[in-house]
């Protein structure tokens, strides 16, 4: 049973496996993949990301297809972004783009998945010795433009330095009543938990998802960047890390990254994909409707 953010997660690795990086055949490949996605019955889909979906059956192109919002959507799939190309700058930003403006136009999701990317990307190419959250942040200045995500950025560094908690963090910035889907909440708080729990993955997934709210995708985006560290995270030894189909998705996104060259992707067999879907959404109205009965 995964989320919506697990499935973009794959969609995204899969669009990079078919089109080789390369951007226009990367966003039409993830376009597609979107369309057929939204005819497996996903639970928790966005109310963005279904008008952007819907678009595309109607014949929307993939630049075209985004609605103009600043939902968190675009964030979630950009950690594996910034893994794929972490060595250029201008082209991680081309991959953000493509990727965001298919669901989200609005320039504060784009920022904020780029915020991502660089934070997997930094994650993967900075040993421990070298790493600071100051020089993750000076990575972002070029493409984060928008001066309150900026503001809440710096603030998430200074304060994982300072060894403050998630909730005293998310007290500072308002958001007593659980993380919002708004990507100028989502990706500060999802970047403070990395930063202030990056070899640590039970506490970083756990600060995040116990702040309430859209835990879904704060937890995805949390998850995405701490596990960017491999074996050097710690693991919750009775977790299972991924089934073989993510073990495979894994392998050849790392030999396309290696050739630069279109491949054929692992992909799921669609019918299982909608099953799972409609139990999945079962379970979630399950739970829902028994919090409303006592004992509360």
């Amino acid at each position: 049973m995964v989320s919506d953010d697990t499935d973009h997660a794959v969609m995204t690795a899969q669009a990079l496996i078919s089109s080789g990086g390369d951007v226009d055949l990367f966003g039409r490949s993830l376009g597609w993949r979107l369309r057929w996605w939204l005819l497996s019955l996903p639970a928790g889909l966005g109310l963005a990301t279904l008008r952007a979906c819907l678009k595309l059956w109607l014949g929307f192109p993939p630049m075209k297809s985004g609605v103009f919002s600043a939902g968190n959507g675009a964030a979630m799939r950009a950690a594996i972004l910034g893994v794929y190309e972490c060595d250029d700058d201008a082209r991680l930003w081309q991959l953000v783009r493509a990727s965001s403006r298919i669901t989200h136009t609005d320039p504060r999701a784009e920022q904020g998945a780029m915020a991502v990317a660089l934070a997997a990307r930094y994650s993967v190419t900075v040993n421990d010795d070298s790493f600071r959250g100051e020089d993750y942040l000076a990575l972002t200045t070029p493409f984060v433009q928008d001066h309150d995500l900026a503001g809440k950025l710096q603030l998430a560094v200074q304060r994982a330095d300072e060894g403050a908690s998630a909730a005293s963090f998310a007290d500072e910035l308002g958001l007593q009543r659980g993380v919002s889907g708004f990507v100028n909440h989502t990706v500060p708080v999802a970047i403070f938990c990395w930063l202030r729990h990056r070899h640590d993955f039970r506490a970083a997934l756990e600060a995040a998802i116990c702040l309430g709210g859209d835990t879904d995708t704060v937890g995805a985006i949390v998850g995405g960047l701490v596990g960017t560290r491999g074996r050097e995270v710690i693991w919750p030894a009775e977790w299972e890390l991924g089934s073989s189909h993510f073990k495979e998705l894994a392998e050849a996104l790392a030999n396309s990254r290696a050739s630069h060259r279109p491949a054929t992707p692992p992909y799921r067999i669609w019918p299982l994909v909608l099953i799972r879907n409609v139990c999945f959404a079962a379970i979630v109205l399950g739970h829902g409707f028994r919090r409303l009965l006592p004992p509360y």
